[in-house]
């Protein structure tokens, strides 16, 4: 951690006084270090931040979430809602030089549905063809109505890779060095140290983007981060940890800059996913159901969250339309839950429990673990590097995790890839057909009422399935030096650098 503190001060001597003018760096401080830099095959939430600069979209959103024009200036439904059509920007080359045009967006799309390990291929799975009429015109044919495409393609699934880039079919040779079509291209990666672009000067609104360089910091200590923040080292925080905001609401130093957000915090279990599966207790609803009894959200957003910690129940926020008052954030019974280890056959249960080994997933951990002991559950707590976690739950080596998500402006994207049989982030391979059928249904409404509906019936079983619970909101807490100028929080949680500049 000293090493990263000692480099990113050094990097602050690129500016000699408080006041920049040539050439500026920006320097972000990230929770954890990003997986794959392939959005096609990434997961995590740091990712797309670095993402959000580096590859640009289809489709964006802004601080109310409306979908607005990035890539593409326009968008239209047929009159069927099975074909979209989108006009694109023809002003766009990608940082190899090579042109955006629809053949383009069309082999990024291709790439998405049939490279193998692609996250993204069932949020866009409706696509059933694509045709580009001439280079600024993009058509989507679909299997069937999609209320959830605009918003996927708002995301990872919208963003655009030269096809140079990927024509070798190597996955890896994109992880390496992604070239895309955003204000900043890549230099240089050095795991769990940091990410450096450098601005494309090619790009279509380059005068609207400030810096010369920005650079991302892995730094998941969140006190190193938070003097890496004091001294200059780093000029944008990201996650600040809770107990820390009294502190930096005091110091005139500093901004504190929050925005409430889409995602959550979450406890999932590996049901059937290989042969940890088989001896996990977890493996058994009864027991699932036990464990949640005994978590009190309400003291984990008081103790851990400093009141920012919204406990959740479901995987809609309140903020959304389709949130159900129906499932309110459950109290915690530890009678009960005995009672439920009692009947699936059991007084006592031992499991494993990864989670992130950053400040704040360990002491959510601890709390947890301290709770669950009450009802008899015994948790050997395991902290892990993050983006490896990830990797071990997609090849089924875990019996209980917890992890984050981001959260996404459609709700489809904050519940279907994580209970569907053959859903993506599905990794405890929890299935249930009724639910998958729920939910594709839900896919094909398209008045909010209606598909609230459909939800609350595959809620009304997963509820009691209970392949995973909630545990609080995610909520974005962003710290900034108060150099920085025009930094807009969104409740996406992405940094969006357009306008942002150092003072």
């Amino acid at each position: 951690m000293m090493g990263k503190f000692v480099w990113t001060a050094g990097g602050a001597l690129l500016c000699a006084a408080t006041v920049c003018s040539a050439a500026q760096s920006l320097r972000i401080g990230l929770q954890e270090d990003p997986d794959t830099l392939d959005p096609v095959r990434a997961r995590t939430y740091v990712s797309r931040i670095v993402f959000t600069s580096l590859c640009d979209k289809l489709v964006d959103i802004d601080q109310k979430l409306q979908f607005v024009p990035q890539l593409a200036q326009s968008w239209a439904w047929g009159p069927d809602h099975k074909t979209l059509t989108f006009k694109l920007r023809t002003d766009v080359v990608f940082h190899d030089g090579t042109p955006f045009n629809a053949e383009a967006a069309k082999a990024n799309l291709e790439r998405a549905l049939t490279l193998k390990g692609s996250q993204r291929r069932n949020e866009i799975k409706s696509i059933e063809s694509i045709e580009t009429p001439d280079a600024g015109t993009l058509v989507l044919h679909l299997a069937q109505p999609d209320a959830t495409l605009l918003a996927q393609l708002s995301d990872r699934a919208g963003m655009m890779l030269s096809p140079k880039s990927f024509a070798d079919g190597d996955p890896s040779t994109v992880s390496r060095h992604p070239v895309c079509s955003g204000p900043y291209e890549f230099v240089k990666r050095v795991q769990n140290d940091r990410i450096e672009l450098k601005k494309f000067d090619r790009y279509y609104d380059a005068k609207d983007f400030h810096f010369d360089r920005v650079v991302f910091l892995p730094i998941p200590d969140t006190t190193v981060r938070l003097q890496n923040l004091r001294s200059g080292g780093i000029d944008i925080l990201e996650r600040l940890n809770p107990s820390d905001i009294k502190e930096v609401k005091g110091d005139a130093s500093l901004k504190f800059n929050p925005v409430t957000g889409l995602g959550f915090q979450e406890v999932i279990f590996n049901i059937g996913n290989g042969p940890a599966a088989k001896d996990n207790p977890f493996a058994n609803k009864l027991v699932r159901q036990a464990f949640q009894l005994t978590i009190d959200r309400d003291a984990i957003n008081q103790v851990v969250g400093n009141g920012i910690y919204e406990p959740a129940q479901q995987p809609f926020p309140p903020a959304s339309p389709y949130h159900n008052d129906k499932y309110p954030p459950m109290k915690p019974d530890i009678a009960k839950a005995k009672a439920l280890l009692k009947q699936a056959g059991f007084t006592t249960v031992e499991a494993n429990f990864s989670f992130g080994n950053t400040t704040i997933s360990a002491s959510i951990a601890e709390m947890l673990q301290a709770m669950a002991a009450q009802a008899g559950i015994r948790l050997n707590l395991r902290p892990t590097e993050y983006a490896a976690m990830l990797s071990e739950e997609a090849a089924g080596n875990f019996q209980v995790d917890m992890r984050g998500w981001s959260g996404r402006v459609d709700p489809d994207g904050n519940i279907f890839v994580f209970v569907t049989c053959d859903g993506s982030l599905n990794d405890g391979k929890y299935c249930n057909p009724k639910v998958d059928e729920l939910l594709k249904q839900a896919r094909t409404v398209l008045d909010v009422e209606g598909r609230k509906a459909v939800y609350g019936q595959a809620q009304d079983i997963l509820q009691q399935d209970l392949p995973k619970f909630y545990i609080y909101y995610q909520p974005w807490p962003f710290a900034t030096r108060k150099q920085v100028q025009g930094f807009k929080p969104y409740p996406d949680g992405m940094i969006r650098l357009r306008g942002v500049s150092l003072s």
